[in-house]
């Protein structure tokens, strides 16, 4: 995450590629540190997005708040095993004020579960707000906006 000196779209690229990694690896623990400390984390369906409507699925305000999230899924969540694979699009990026870039990068995640059944989880699109933070780029905001308003209930994990 850090390549102060290299153009924005690659290390966006290699920050959302990063991201993707330590989900679909486990290492959920690492998940907070993508985010400035008050970052915000929300996952919301096109539908309610597009209707204006503020109801989220996930709404982490702060990565304090994701950190427990990840305590809470570690130690008293009980879900049936399953792993993530990302697949990721190409971001498109435009730069903001005080060197706040946005980006909108679409995604699909495969589910796969511990007997082998694989399914197409979720499929949609990050709305993100970036910034420079301690030489590393960081999410102030992650909007995931989910295509499908059908949501399983399995979504402890984050997208």
């Amino acid at each position: 995450m850090t390549g102060a000196g290299e153009a924005p779209a690659a290390r966006i690229a290699r920050l959302n590629t990063a991201y993707a990694h330590a989900i679909d690896d486990d290492r959920l623990e690492d998940w907070p540190g993508f985010f400035t400390d008050d970052g915000l984390y929300r996952i919301v369906t096109r539908e309610n997005r597009e209707a204006g409507l503020p109801l989220a699925i996930v709404h982490c305000d702060g990565a304090a708040m994701m950190r427990d999230r990840v305590r809470a899924m570690r130690t008293a969540n009980i879900f049936e095993p399953h792993t993530y694979c990302h697949t990721l699009g190409a971001a498109e990026i435009a730069e903001g004020e005080d060197g706040i870039h946005t980006a909108r990068t679409n995604f699909t995640v495969v589910r796969t579960m511990h007997s082998g059944a694989m399914s197409i989880f979720a499929c949609g699109r990050y709305l993100d707000r970036i910034v420079e933070a301690d030489g590393a780029l960081r999410f102030a905001e992650r909007i995931v906006v989910c295509d499908s308003r059908t949501v399983d209930t399995l979504l402890v994990v984050p997208l």
